[in-house]
This record gives structure tokens, C-alpha cells and sequence, in this order.
């Protein structure tokens, strides 16, 4: 009796921790290559401040990658965002065109120079900002367009890009999502004057936090450097070009650390195995689950002809709220994490006050409503993948009763 109580105790003591380590995460951190070994290199060198050794070779990486553009390593995305804003020379009473559906770095960089945000809807497709809509929403005040790729799948770059050229707009791409896919043979980060790189936790390739600037204007390069200097000529000093460094211009502390780059330097070194490994999870979420979809009124992902997409994500698109909630829930009771994605930026208290609310952008809120995230991230073993799947396919999506067939 003794010995079954103690066991009872034992049981209801680990089972926590048996759920625990049984639960499928939305995002797991995975090291690919040699990220422990280079960030004890980094720590051996002494120099942990950045634009040290991996610093320098992850601007070369990246570089090569994107054809011999400037590219700058940062602190992260948003920061490269605001880089970007500062460039442009983006003043109060200035308008930047920004897709409604993403992360609010996308809208803040350029709030905080005093712009006023343009939302724009998207596409019901690929998620995308509507490059048919940009022509309607283009004033005189317009400075920028920052189209999104969403879930690493290209915007309609031509089209954008043609129409920001006929007005003389600057075109930043938040490449977030994209590092590593391509439209039209092209690498998606190469398009506008600027892009944004994110090495965010979720993201393909990853340290945590980080991010990078692409400078394909090369009118810039010299300036970003200054700027990612906190407003010094620092970089000039370090080069030999000046015999000492100082205050030049507007700038902050974007720079990352020595540890952040060798971490990173790990992963792009990685890349390709990291890609195959995505490539090959998303392929078998597509082919196992569209049957699923078709009978349960329910969409994959969408990718147009002409855009190599990097596997970034995989979603699905449940008919309504009801049933993406009820999903969510289906698959948190057996211990998998599947979430949903962006708010409308446009219908928050901050889109209220530059004068946005509920129902402006019709397809921006059916797909915020409606989309659901699944686990996604290199290590996502086989058996794990395989209960995913198991737990969707037992899902059946409960239809109204005017779409019962009789």
C-alpha cells in the first residue's frame, strides 16, 4: 500500500514535466552547425563589441549572397526598418504605404520619424500587399512603400516597383520573411532601395535576436554606416580614412555584439541543410493534409508562379473564426502548439488614431480571422510531424447549416 502511494505521489509529481517534454512547440531553436564552437571562439578572442571577426564574416555571407549589395548587420529587424526611415529622411506630415497585415516594426520605423502610416489591404491569395490598390493611395506626401513578403512568398515586385518608379517613391522591402527566396529568378531583397533582414528566433536562419540592412542604392552605404554608429564616423576611424572619430550626423546603437554574429555565422554557414530540413516539413504538411482540406473547406498555402519561396511557414485557412479557434484548441489538447497570426494593424487603438477602424480593409480581417499557424522549425522530427498531422486529419470542421449538402 505504501509503495502504490508513493507511486501515485511520483506520478502526479512528473506528470507535469511529462506533458512538458511531450508538448509540440509552435518554434524550437535549433543549432545547425557550428554556432556553440564559433560563439567560444568569440568569447576567447576578447572582443565581444561588434564588427569584430563574425561580424565581418557575416557581412561577407551576406554580401556574396545578394550580389555584392552593402549589407550591415544589426541588432534586428526593426532596427534595420528604422535605419531605413532615417535614410529616406522620412519627416513629420510624410506618408508611407505599409500592408495592414504585419508585425508593427513594419509601421513603427516609420511613425517615429512622424509619418503617417497609409495601410493598405492585401491579397487574398498570397497575403501580400494589393499592388492593384497602391495607384488609389499614392498622394504627394508619399515617401515610401514597404511591401511585405509574406511567409517568405514574393509581392509582386514588377508591378510595385513600377508603379513606386512612376512617382518617384522610394520601395523598402521588409524582407522578414524572405531571406532566401526568390520572384522571378530574383532575389526577393534586392528590389527596393533598402531591405530588412530578420534573424529573429523564428526565422530560417536565426541567433535570437538580430537583423540586417540591404543597401542596394550605393549612395547610401556611406551614411548607413553612420548611423549604425549612433551618428559617428567610427567606421571611417577604424578603416584609417580619418585620424580620429566624432559626432556627424543622427544615429543610435545599432550594432550587434560579437557573440549575436558568431552564433549567426553558425546558422548562414547552415543554411542550406536548414532549407532542406523546412523544405521537406512543409512539402509534407502540403501533401498529407490537402485531401484533409478539400473535405473540410479549408486552404493551404498559396504560392503564384515565379516565387521561390524559402519554407518559412505553414499555415492553413479555416472557413471562419469559430472553427480556427476550435482547431487551436483540438490541437492544444494534445499537446501541440498551433497559433494564429497579425492583428490589423489598422484596427488597433494606434490604427484609430491615424483615423482607421473595423471594416476598412475587408480582406486584411477575414485572413486575420481565419489563418492558422503550425509548428515549423528544423529539429520538428518525423514521429512529431506525424502526430500533427494525425491530430488535423481527426479535426472535422463543423459546416453551417447552409453549406449542409443535401
Amino acid at each position: 500500500m505504501v509503495h502504490e502511494t508513493f507511486a501515485f505521489v511520483k506520478c502526479i509529481i512528473w506528470a507535469p514535466f511529462y506533458f512538458m517534454q511531450t508538448n509540440i512547440p509552435f518554434n524550437k531553436p535549433t543549432c545547425a552547425g557550428n554556432e556553440k564552437d564559433y560563439v567560444l571562439r568569440a568569447m576567447k578572442s576578447e572582443h565581444l563589441s561588434g564588427d569584430g571577426e563574425f561580424t565581418k564574416r557575416c557581412r561577407q555571407y551576406l554580401e556574396n549572397y545578394f550580389d555584392g549589395k552593402a549589407v550591415l548587420l544589426t541588432t534586428s529587424c526593426t532596427h534595420a526598418l528604422e535605419m531605413s526611415a532615417i535614410l529616406l529622411d522620412i519627416q513629420p506630415g510624410d506618408e508611407v504605404i505599409i500592408p495592414s497585415f504585419t508585425f508593427v516594426s513594419t509601421v513603427n520605423a516609420f511613425v517615429l520619424r512622424g509619418a503617417k502610416p497609409v495601410f493598405a489591404d492585401i491579397r487574398y491569395d498570397t497575403k501580400n500587399i494589393d499592388e492593384g490598390t497602391l495607384s488609389t493611395l499614392i498622394t504627394s506626401k508619399t515617401k515610401a512603400i514597404v511591401p511585405v513578403h509574406y511567409a517568405g512568398v514574393a509581392c509582386a515586385m514588377e508591378s510595385i516597383c513600377t508603379t513606386a518608379n512612376s512617382h518617384g517613391i522610394a520601395v523598402v522591402e521588409d524582407n522578414a520573411h524572405g531571406f532566401l527566396g526568390a520572384y522571378q529568378g530574383r532575389k526577393l531583397g534586392t528590389f527596393g532601395k533598402f531591405s530588412t533582414l530578420s534573424f529573429h528566433e523564428t526565422k530560417n536562419v536565426q541567433c535570437g535576436e538580430g537583423g540586417a540592412l540591404v543597401i542596394n542604392a550605393q549612395e547610401y552605404v556611406e551614411r548607413s554606416e553612420i548611423i549604425r554608429e549612433k551618428g559617428t564616423n567610427r567606421s571611417k576611424f577604424f578603416r584609417g580614412q580619418v585620424d580620429k572619430y566624432g559626432w556627424v550626423d543622427i544615429g543610435s546603437s545599432y550594432l550587434p555584439s560579437e557573440l549575436v554574429a558568431a552564433y549567426l555565422f553558425g546558422q548562414l554557414e547552415a543554411a542550406s541543410s536548414i532549407q532542406a530540413a523546412r523544405q521537406k516539413i512543409w512539402s509534407t504538411y502540403y501533401d498529407q493534409l490537402v485531401y484533409w482540406a478539400t473535405e473540410n473547406s479549408v486552404e493551404l498555402p498559396v504560392v503564384p508562379p515565379g516565387c521561390e519561396q524559402p519554407y518559412h511557414m505553414f499555415y492553413l485557412m479555416l472557413p471562419n473564426l469559430v472553427a480556427r479557434t476550435t482547431l487551436i484548441n483540438h490541437l492544444q489538447d494534445r499537446g501541440i502548439m498551433g497559433v494564429f497570426h497579425y492583428l490589423p494593424l489598422h484596427a488597433s487603438l494606434m490604427g484609430a488614431k491615424f483615423g482607421y477602424k473595423k471594416g476598412d480593409l475587408p480582406v486584411t480581417e477575414e485572413v486575420s480571422d481565419r489563418l492558422l499557424r503550425l509548428p515549423m522549425f528544423p529539429s520538428l522530427s518525423s514521429p512529431e510531424q506525424e502526430r500533427i498531422i494525425e491530430s488535423i486529419l481527426e479535426f472535422k470542421v463543423k459546416r453551417r447549416p447552409s453549406q449542409v449538402v443535401t
